[in-house]
């Protein structure tokens, strides 16, 4: 057992320390182990294999390295000289969390300072600072203790759904202040979502850190000032700039494209200043969306606390649908790349080894071709809940293939799955103008959290493939409206509108109405939901080959009476693979039943009903179905 240090002797060793990081890095943590009365790694583990120094292992992110120590199940930590970049080194260490078996804590020092990073799963981010005089406090040199021995106490508090709701209910406030005073909501919706994304930026790093605080914290002290000082940061993040001799990059991206600010008061703006408390890092993107496109639509801002579809609920039609025939494939290409890598070992020569080397490496590099060329539509996109959670799906898989690189000695890998694989259509402006932001944020929290750096110059690009446009019809010529053209894509994915037939007049009008019926009328029979309409499109881009396979969501009345002609249809042309018939969802606030259907062109050989593998899937209802 180590000899035990006290606070004053251990701040006193280290307070003048000058050995560089290499040498001061395993003396300082053999300190920490007498401070804490913790054995040292090679007391507890002579064998490392659980608690062990320059722990080797591959970066997700490309390359190789070393976590300064490693401790299963408790944490990674990484060292830095002193004054030395903590934020470098916590990207590091993220890029190495999943080869450490993600450990619970990510923490880095540079003798001076210990920051503690929490890395427990759907809680928001959380660290814990404790500098070198701070360890005589018992509360800090607690938090040390507990990394050591109970690593669950640092567990936060708060979650990433509870800082979500709190982000949106203060937005949903400004919406309601701002609609009372008869601003124009399409201007509100802009310039909303542009703060949002300005709160966001802030808390990531992609804005100097404190400058948007900053400026909402002066503008509630002088209201009149704020519209320019916030045109002039939304006009840099524009086209790159300095504010207060800080510099901003470039975000371009369409969302700053037009700056149109809405004066806000004094009150409004202390509300902000309030919200940009909250950690805008760790919004969930899925919640997000949904709950802020409430805030800003009058008609659904009462439902901002009510129920709301979550990632998990979206996983059951992207998994099965997109996923599903993605890890296959990747179950393929490794199994040809460990050969390939068999190879490369066994190589009795310098050429014949760089020869099976690159062999390796094209095989690797050809299946993130695959993955990067992968295009997803949402017909009906909404705020692109969906389309994000398909994203951070693809996202997932390149990762298991660029670790699996990084492991095997391949270190130039590195991510190409991005937002521009993403297709949408929505008729409502606020949603589409929503669902970019949603997009862009989610990629760029998934790429910060997982270690990897993302572009700055510019930090976003435009999502021109989110078309504010209407999914059934093409109305520009008023007198002879047609089938509106939806873009192709591999995989359609969504949540199309759950409108029942007696609805659809009532809600979109008698001429509307009238259209859709002429349009479709050979393929989607009276009488139907709103909903056919989108799974008969489905059907079709998949018979004419424009798109591969559908994953879509109904009411669960979509089984019987003239909604079933669809399901009949989709059974002629092709096949449903996978289906839940009768399943709670969230609707506008409101539980209802819904079934989901995934289909194809009938290549699928795999079938699923309710979770269960079945031979058939037959499209009358489950009372009269044989499986």
């Amino acid at each position: 057992m180590t000899v035990r240090l006290t606070v004053p002797q251990f701040q006193a060793t280290w307070r003048a320390a000058t050995l560089n990081e290499r040498q001061s890095a395993q003396l300082h943590f053999e300190a920490l182990c007498r401070l804490l009365d913790h054995p040292t790694p090679r007391e507890l583990d002579p064998d490392g294999r659980s608690f062990v120094y320059e722990k080797g292992l591959g970066k997700t992110g490309g390359g190789s390295g070393f976590a300064d120590v490693w401790y299963r199940g408790r944490f990674g930590w990484e060292y830095k000289k002193p004054g030395g970049d903590l934020d470098k080194a916590y990207r590091q260490l993220k890029l190495y969390a999943e080869a450490l078996e993600n450990p619970p804590l990510l923490i880095v020092s540079d003798i001076q300072r210990i920051v503690i990073h929490a890395n427990f799963t759907n809680t928001a981010a959380t660290t814990y600072e404790i500098t070198l005089d701070d360890l005589g406090d018992p509360e800090r040199l607690g938090w040390l203790r507990d990394a050591f021995y109970e690593p669950e106490r640092l567990r936060p508090g708060t979650t990433r759904e509870e800082v979500t709701k709190a982000a949106a209910e203060r937005f949903g406030a400004l919406a309601t202040s701002l609609a009372a005073r008869g601003e124009d909501p399409r201007r509100v919706a802009h310039f909303l979502v542009q703060l949002l994304f300005c709160l966001f930026a802030e808390d990531v790093g992609l804005l100097p850190k404190g400058l948007f605080t900053d400026l909402l914290a002066y503008g509630a002290a002088y209201p009149a000032e704020f519209p320019a000082q916030v045109r002039a940061l939304l006009l840099a993040m524009r086209d790159g700039g300095s504010i207060a001799f800080k510099r901003i990059d470039r975000f371009n991206g369409g969302l700053f494209a037009a700056v149109d600010v809405v004066p806000l008061t004094a009150d409004e703006l202390r509300g902000l200043a309030e919200a940009a408390g909250l950690d805008w890092s760790g919004v969930e993107p899925v919640i997000f969306g949904t709950l802020f496109e409430r805030s800003l639509d009058p008609r659904s801002r009462a439902q901002l606390g009510a129920h709301y579809t979550g990632r998990a609920d979206i996983e059951r039609v992207v998994e099965p649908v997109l996923m599903a025939p993605l890890r296959r494939r990747w179950e393929q290409v490794r199994a040809e790349a460990d050969r390939v890598k068999a190879a490369w070992d066994a190589a009795p020569t310098t050429r014949q080894r760089d020869n099976r080397r690159a062999a390796f490496a094209r095989v690797l590099f050809a299946f993130q071709e695959e993955l990067a060329a992968i295009t997803v539509l949402d017909p009906a996109c909404g705020s692109g809940n969906f389309l994000y959670v398909a994203l951070a799906a693809l996202q997932g898989l390149e990762k298991a293939v660029v670790a699996y690189g990084a492991a095997n000695g391949l270190p130039t890998m590195l991510p190409r799955v991005g937002p521009r694989q993403l297709h949408g259509l929505e008729v409502n402006p606020y949603a589409r103008e929503l669902a970019q932001v949603v997009i862009w944020i989610g990629y760029l929290q998934w790429m910060r959290e997982h270690g990897f750096q993302v572009n700055r110059d510019p930090v976003l690009e435009p999502l021109e493939t989110i078309r504010l446009q209407d999914a059934l019809l093409d109305r520009s010529d008023p007198d002879h409206p047609v089938e509106a053209t939806w873009p192709t894509a591999d995989v359609i994915v969504g949540n199309p509108p759950f409108l029942g037939d007696k609805k659809v007049r009532g809600e979109l009008g008698a001429e509307y109405a009238g259209d859709l019926l002429r349009v479709f009328r050979a393929r989607v029979p009276a009488g139907a939901d709103l909903v056919c309409y989108f799974f008969e499109k489905a059907r079709a881009a998949i018979a004419d080959g424009r798109v591969r396979r559908a994953g879509l969501l109904a009411t669960n009345s979509i089984r019987g009476g003239a909604n079933r002609r669809v399901l009949d249809r989709i059974k002629d042309s092709g096949d449903i693979f996978v289906a839940w018939p009768d399943e709670p969802w969230a609707l506008n606030g409101a539980a209802v039943r819904i079934a989901i259907v995934g289909f194809d062109d009938g290549t699928e050989i795999e079938r699923s009903l309710a979770g269960q593998a079945v031979e058939q899937i037959n499209a009358w209802p489950a009372s009269e179905r044989s499986t």
